[in-house]
């Protein structure tokens, strides 16, 4: 019996549909035409299950005998389907699917978002009589992510001390205190906040004048005074910019996107200062020269590792491949080690290089897991190990911190802490998970799966694991740090942060938090957006999506964004930050490298903070001259991409483009 997979997920996701050309639980002796499902279309609500069925049809249309050889759901994690069965997890168009004989039907289920639960609204410093600020208020539903499309109704229970206006606009009117209510559908919030006497009678700008680059964060300070020429601590103030380009947030902190002369104004009640910046362009772009170039013939990669003078790359197969980069410019193949599994998404050693761990997807044996390897020769790697016991259903990223490893389980979407202190018998010494009351593992073709909550990639720094919870935003757990008394043993939660993919991608995307990488105060964390239904393994363009978002985490338990990067029309993949320089892979945007020194805010992008580009197209790539770059790591000064279609790329920073251009601390 001949199979063909159809991948609907990344590399690094273990979803797949298998699309069978002889049915395995088909009993009919006709190829149907046509399946079809029922329900066709159908609403629903987050949390519902509706049960369809389908039937096989002839070229006549009339039924023939046949039942599903497998149901499916696209976005994958939109909702769970097993034996016609699907339970809704998240709002937005989802396809059904049913296969008999070879052929699938399809049903279509909208899903509309859950009425908000709750309203936060953010608020102001005391307002002063005559000023006048916006409002931020955001909808969340019950699991607490943002709403932000939801509409908001303002209104004033105190209308003789503040007024506000339908767009969120509060104006101060007496001294006293004032009560606002946000409302949306049944959802409020309400805050309460002075209104006072404004002290100010003059007020100056810090500093008066000021250069800065695209992408610099100026912060501008207030001199107030009173009548009498006292100062006035911690006055009320209100801040504006003038002219297009450039961003002034409400504690004075200014960044622009384009080059220009800006004014920025101060206002508190009716009394305001300015001041004036003039921005030059960032020119942060270098050259960047290819060493080498690795490309294992007909085989898609996956990840990578580099370590002294070695390389490890493993696959979308059963082969991890180990390189020579002692001499860069000519990598040599080492080793080639064959495992079970239809895909090895994750490889990393210990810091001294002895001991490795790779992640299975898709084993023959339904029994995936982690691999312990013995890597102290790389020029003979072999097994010392495996843990399957409580990972059957896959493992999609590891991370080794002292004897422990972190890992993601497929099968639950939960997080298991591995201790390998004994590396020949390792052991779970601790589970962690979100709350999802509708999650549940399902029957897949691999084994079990996760459905309604999905762990993508997580990262231990400081005692503090760093988790991409995929739907589930990021998750910070204390495994040592102290924060919360937790331990590799027993992980405690410190803080969670809620972003709503489906808002931000829009319908028909797989979408969530993909990758975490933490660097001084900030977690980098990328989404990864692929179309509902795709074939990873097929030679064509895979359109995908994806930003990187910066989140400051200098308070812990209160993470929150500050910044973003986004390529246009290019998907977000793996990241790598070091001496202010960040690396990553873009997918179909090639390989990226971004200076990221100073404080962050705005879009990256735009502020011209690219330092270099690589298109990794290939005439001989596994798709022809498509580049779909995975990952990036910095090494002994130079740069390692990996690339789906094309494998490995070595190359290294030239001379700036433009002369006088900026430098990134970590770059030479």
């Amino acid at each position: 019996m001949r199979r063909t997979w159809r991948v609907v997920a990344c590399a690094g996701l273990t979803m797949v549909m298998c699309g069978l050309t002889v049915a395995q639980e088909a009993a009919t002796s006709e190829v149907p035409r046509t399946v079809e499902v029922t329900p066709k279309e159908v609403t629903a609500e987050v949390g519902q299950q509706i049960k369809f069925t389908a039937v096989a049809k002839n070229a006549a249309g009339e039924t023939i005998p046949g039942t599903p050889s497998l149901w499916f759901t696209a976005p994958f994690d939109l909702a769970g389907a097993e034996k016609g069965v699907v339970t809704v997890y998240q709002p937005g168009e989802i396809r059904v699917g049913a296969v008999i004989g070879g052929k699938t039907g399809y049903a279509k289920i909208t899903v509309a978002p859950a009425a908000p639960a709750s309203v936060d609204i953010a608020t102001p410093k005391a307002l002063v009589v005559g000023a006048s600020e916006i409002l931020v208020a955001t909808a969340r539903n019950a699991k607490g992510d943002p709403q932000n499309n939801a509409p908001i109704t303002w209104t004033t229970e105190t209308p003789s001390i503040a007024t506000v206006d339908k767009a969120g606009v509060v104006t101060g009117l007496r001294a006293g205190e004032a009560k606002v209510r946000a409302a949306s559908g049944k959802a409020t919030g309400e805050i309460k906040f002075a209104v006072a006497k404004n002290p100010v009678a003059s007020l100056s700008v810090q500093p008066t004048t000021t250069e800065a680059k695209t992408g610099d964060v100026v912060h501008f300070s207030i001199r107030a005074k009173d009548a009498q020429g006292g100062a006035v601590n911690n006055p009320y103030v209100s801040w504006e910019v003038i002219g297009a380009g450039a961003t002034v947030y409400p504690d004075g902190a200014f960044v622009a996107e384009e080059p220009g002369t800006y004014i920025v104004k101060a206002t508190s009640g009716g009394k305001d200062a300015t001041t004036s910046v003039v921005v030059t362009a960032r020119n942060a772009e270098r050259q960047l020269e290819v060493v080498a170039h690795v490309m294992p013939k007909d085989t898609q990669c996956a990840e990578q590792w580099i370590i002294g003078n070695y390389a490890y790359l493993s696959s979308v197969s059963d082969k991890l491949w180990v390189y020579d980069i002692s001499e860069p410019e000519t990598p040599k193949l080492l080793d080639t080690l064959t495992v079970d599994a239809r895909l090895i998404n994750d490889v990393s050693t210990t810091p001294d290089g002895k001991i490795g761990v790779i992640t299975r997807e898709g084993a023959s044996t339904r029994k995936n897991g982690i691999v312990f390897l013995d890597t102290s020769d790389p020029t003979h790697v072999r097994v010392l190990s495996e843990y399957t016991a409580t990972v059957t259903g896959g493992v999609h990223s590891a991370y080794l911190n002292q004897h422990y490893a972190y890992i993601t389980d497929d099968a639950t979407g939960s997080m298991r802490v591995i201790d390998f202190g004994d590396v020949k018998s390792p052991k779970e010494v601790a589970r962690w998970q979100v709350d999802a009351p509708l999650a549940q593992t399902i029957e897949g073709h691999f084994g079990p799966m996760s459905a309604g909550r999905y762990l993508h990639d997580l990262q231990v720094v400081d005692g503090l694991a760093y988790l991409a919870y995929w739907r589930d935003g990021l998750v910070i757990l204390d495994v040592g740090n102290g924060i919360k008394h937790g331990s590799p043993e027993h992980p405690q939660l410190v803080s969670q942060l809620r972003i709503n993919q489906n808002e931000l991608y829009g319908d028909g995307w797989l979408a969530g938090t993909h990758t975490v990488f933490r660097y001084k105060n900030y977690v980098y964390i990328g989404d990864e957006v692929y179309p509902a239904e795709f074939d990873l393994q097929a030679r064509t363009r895979i359109p995908v999506r994806g930003i990187v978002q910066v989140v400051d985490v200098s308070d812990l338990e209160h993470p929150h964004i500050v910044a973003h990067y986004s390529v246009p029309e290019a998907g977000a993949h793996n990241i790598w930050v070091a001496d202010d320089v960040l690396y990553m892979g873009y997918y179909n945007g090639g390989g990226r490298i971004l200076d990221v020194s100073g404080e962050l805010r705005g879009d990256l992008y735009r502020q011209g903070r690219e330092v270099a580009r690589l298109w990794t197209g290939d005439p001989a790539g596994y798709r022809t001259n498509l580049p779909f770059t995975w990952g990036a790591q910095p090494h002994n000064g130079l740069i390692y991409f990996n690339d789906i279609n094309s494998g490995l790329w070595i190359v290294k920073l030239g001379k700036p483009t433009f002369k006088g251009s900026t430098t990134a601390p970590g770059l030479p």
